[in-house]
C-alpha cells in the first residue's frame, strides 16, 4: 500500500532509532492518506488524495518588502475550486491580513 498509492522508495538505514523513525512517518503518512480519501469521499468530491494536493499546492503564502520597508505578507487568492477541497477535507481557508493574486 505504502509503496504504489503513496509512492515510498526504499530507504536503507542502519540505526535502529532511525528505522523506528522512518516507519513512523511512512506510518503517518498513510493514516494521513487515508483520512484524506475517505474525507473526499464522504464530501462526495471525486477527487483523489493526488489530484487534491495537486490543486492545493497553488496556494501560496507570500512575503513582499520594497526599499527595505516592512515586509508586507498574505496568501495567494484561493479560488473556489481550491476552497472545495478545503471545505471537504475539513479544513480551515488559510488567512491573512492581506490576499494576495497571482500574477
Amino acid at each position: 500500500m505504502l509503496k504504489s498509492e503513496i509512492e515510498i522508495a526504499p530507504v536503507f538505514h542502519r540505526l535502529p532509532e532511525r528505522i523506528r523513525a522512518h516507519a513512523g512517518i511512512c506510518f503517518i503518512a498513510l493514516i494521513l492518506y487515508r483520512v484524506m480519501r475517505q474525507r473526499l469521499k464522504l464530501a462526495g468530491s471525486p477527487l483523489s488524495p493526488e489530484s487534491a494536493l495537486a490543486d492545493l499546492r497553488r496556494i501560496q503564502r507570500h512575503s513582499v518588502s520594497i526599499n527595505n520597508a516592512a515586509p508586507i505578507q498574505g496568501v495567494s487568492t484561493i479560488a473556489q475550486r481550491h476552497a472545495d477541497v478545503l471545505a471537504a477535507l475539513k479544513i480551515k481557508k488559510p488567512s491573512n491580513d492581506a490576499q494576495l493574486t497571482l500574477l
